[in-house]
């Protein structure tokens, strides 16, 4: 593992068989994440990404490779790593807070007193502004607030790496801005390392350091890594005529039209 890595991913790859076929999803993949960085990858339908994402989890096994977190190995699901899917998977007879707290009583049953842990479930809801809805269940929200209270439950459980999987995809475009500035706001503060599967380039540049650009599957690899050297905190408005911002859109937008023209070709 790199001396410097905080989470390490090395020379991974994953083939899942069924009825005698084997289909290599991943091939080679290595990346070494520094801590409190924000990494995006991106590629076109089936190059891998989620399944990426999975490992690093821990809900999936490798076929090959080694994932290492502050240089222990990666094998099961933990606390360390909390997942956002693109679906909230919220607990419909929950309400928001108690989806939150449920979170927040398995981690630190041991470590927080009852009021420690109340107080804490409430400030991540306060992170995501989403107290005034706190009683509300799934049901009697918008999808926007549903990823909201997602969110939260995630940054409840302080892991050491946020995996977000195309947390905004199913939302409308002006929800999907809101949530991806509270998102880079929230980043901010707190310093979180992210790794976010994403399909929108905009999306991508706007909030990431790097973009892992991966290559089209089966045996999906690492195609490109691109630096973003945008200085922080990001404002939206004033990055639309950035040259930095420009150059890195391009080169995102360029790569993924070389693999889709390769798709095509095939």
């Amino acid at each position: 593992m790199s001396a410097q890595a905080f989470l390490s991913i090395q020379h991974v790859d994953k083939a899942f068989s069924r009825g005698g076929v084997t289909n290599e999803v991943l091939k080679d993949v290595s990346l070494d994440v520094h801590e409190g960085e924000y990494i995006s990858i991106i590629g076109h339908s089936g190059c891998g990404k989620s399944t990426l994402l999975n490992i690093v989890a821990g809900l999936t096994g490798v076929t090959k490779g080694v994932v290492f977190l502050e240089g222990k190995v990666v094998d099961e699901p933990g606390p360390d790593r909390a997942v956002v899917f693109q679906n909230h998977s919220l607990l419909p007879w929950l309400t928001c807070y108690e989806n939150v707290a449920l979170a927040v009583d398995k981690v630190f049953a041991r470590s927080k007193t009852k009021a420690e842990r109340r107080d804490w479930t409430m400030r991540q809801i306060e992170l995501v502004n989403m107290a005034h809805a706190k009683d509300r269940r799934p049901s009697e929200i918008s999808g926007g607030m549903k990823q909201r209270i997602g969110i939260a439950r995630a940054l409840a459980m302080q892991p050491k790496v946020l995996l977000l999987d195309e947390p905004f995809g199913a939302l409308d475009a002006l929800t999907r801005t809101h949530l991806q500035d509270q998102v880079m706001q929230i980043q901010t503060e707190l310093k979180n390392t992210v790794l976010m599967i994403t399909h929108d380039v905009d999306e991508a540049v706007l909030l990431s350091d790097r973009i892992v650009m991966m290559t089209n599957g089966p045996s999906a690899r690492i195609g490109e890594i691109l630096e973003v050297p945008l200085e922080r905190p990001r404002k939206r408005l004033e990055l639309v005529s950035d040259r930095t911002y420009i150059a890195a859109r391009a080169a995102v937008l360029k790569f993924l039209y070389e693999r889709h023209r390769f798709v095509e070709a095939a």
